[in-house]
């Protein structure tokens, strides 16, 4: 039964989603505010249940599109483990706990949680998606909004720099994410008749625009000096990290994704994590080595 919950939640997913939350908490988080451990853990637990509940609705959304992809048959709704109205009333209960309790400690974070589910299971899900084949550019807005999220429950003024870089990190990582898998499953997207960047324009011109987005990420990162105050540890963590992902991309695209793509779709990943969470060791490193 377990494993059939964390199927349809996409608890995989969830991991990420709750890992960015954490480093928008300790981003927003006020050097001079007492840290109260039920306070986070209340807020995490608001964050599970919202995008937990969001990514089920999604399966209640595409159940039938799911049975039609050989990658996506054997989740619980397209197979039959689970029904979906049964699926619809857990996830819609999810998302009301979940938002109920993000208002318990922000009204921004409530707010920016309801948007969040507006724009993936309503505008993404039933519009996007099925109808544009550069979808995953606004579909990026909803993905990147746990770690604003995360600021927000700390810090309501959600358009400080420090909060505008982690934002654009979440944001323009997905494309080179997404788009890369894109590639490696298109049969299976024009299977079930999903206009994806390589069924529209096929994988050369695909891997152009991550290219472009890949820069784009990778420069924003190497900006973070701009965005917020950083140290030894920007110098030690994202110069090599942006250098190793350039270069998996340049082999990536020699080989048309022939070869190397899951290397360069790990790199996007990993690289992602230490982007985010760069600002939080900077900016509390001094509890552990002084304030220098």
């Amino acid at each position: 039964m377990f494993k059939i919950f964390s199927q349809l939640t996409k608890f995989g997913i969830v991991i990420f989603v709750l890992l960015a939350g954490l480093a928008g908490y300790a981003t927003g988080f006020s050097i001079e505010t007492p840290f109260d451990y039920k306070h986070l853990i209340y807020f995490l637990g608001g964050l599970y249940f919202l995008s937990s509940g969001s990514l089920a609705l999604n399966q209640v959304q595409e159940w039938q599109l799911d049975q039609k992809m050989p990658r996506t048959k054997n989740r619980p709704i397209a197979s039959g483990k689970i029904k979906p109205l049964a699926a619809g009333i857990l996830s819609c209960a999810m998302i009301f706990v979940g938002v109920n309790m993000l208002f318990a400690q922000s009204t921004t974070a409530g707010v920016l949680g309801i948007v969040s589910v507006v724009l993936y299971n309503v505008l993404y899900t039933k519009w996007w998606k099925p109808n544009w084949a550069f979808a995953a550019v606004p579909g990026a807005i909803p993905g990147a909004l746990p770690i604003t999220i995360g600021y927000a429950v700390n810090n309501p003024n959600i358009f400080t720099s420090e909060s505008i870089y982690l934002f654009l990190i979440i944001f323009l990582w997905q494309m080179p994410h997404f788009w890369t898998l894109a590639i490696k499953y298109k049969d299976d997207y024009a299977a079930g008749g999903i206009p994806t960047l390589p069924v529209k324009l096929g994988v050369k011109k695909t891997l152009y625009h991550v290219g472009l987005y890949t820069f784009a990420y990778a420069g924003v990162a190497l900006s973070a000096p701009f965005f917020l105050q950083t140290s030894w540890v920007y110098v030690l963590f994202i110069f090599p990290f942006a250098f190793f992902l350039l270069k998996e991309f340049f082999r990536v695209y020699k080989s048309d994704a022939k070869e190397r793509w899951f290397a360069f779709f790990m790199w996007t990943n990993i690289s992602m994590l230490v982007f985010i969470f760069v600002p939080v060791v900077d900016k509390w490193s001094f509890l552990f080595f002084g304030r220098g």
